[in-house]
């Protein structure tokens, strides 16, 4: 979500593990729903299994009923402008402890995340909305961690290459056994 933009999500109605995404902002100070910069923007986007009771929760107490219904609504159902929904947020923050976390922060964080599981850059940029690969770099960090893991991935190549030559080289090496090994013609 970027900037100014307050989410309008289409969520599936069958079963609720992905959301459609589109916008809903005000940037001049009138309301209105827009489509996405690009066809990119425009996705289905599986939700992970472990925040789904969170969304569930949040759908059920804050969002507008029915599967097209706007994800955030102000206290009258109408979409929060900016500034409203920025104290709403800080609130929200403040109550559960959190210091210094700007919404477009959980934007970062999933992507980021979602980046730390080997995504390819294609797959990210379809899950981010993003039409160039530049915009979808910025979520890959190197990290320590995610270092260990590629190096432990090479080496289980490493080792399975290993033992494919031993497994070759030991059927070149044996020795002919019965009637082919131990009689001379």
């Amino acid at each position: 979500m970027a900037g100014s933009n307050l989410a309008r999500w289409s969520l599936k109605a069958a079963k609720l593990d992905a959301c459609t995404y589109s916008h809903a902002w005000s940037t001049t100070g009138q309301r209105e729903i827009k489509a996405p910069k690009s066809a990119a923007g425009k996705r289905t986007v599986a939700i992970p299994g472990a925040i789904l009771p969170d969304v569930r929760d949040h759908l059920a107490r804050y969002a507008e009923p029915g599967a097209d219904g706007r994800v955030f609504i102000g206290a009258k159902g109408a979409t929060p402008r900016r500034n409203h929904f920025n104290r709403v947020w800080r609130k929200a923050c403040s109550d559960a402890g959190i210091k210094g976390l700007h919404f477009h922060d959980l934007r970062h964080t999933g992507n980021t995340l979602a980046a730390s599981t080997g995504a390819s850059t294609r797959e990210l940029m379809a899950r981010m909305g993003h039409s160039t690969a530049r915009a979808a770099l910025i979520y890959q960090h190197a990290s320590a961690e995610r270092d260990r893991l590629i190096a432990d991935a090479v080496s289980g190549l490493v080792n399975k290459g290993r033992k494919k030559i031993r497994k070759t080289k030991k059927k070149r090496d044996r020795k002919p056994k019965g009637h082919e090994g131990d009689t001379r013609d």
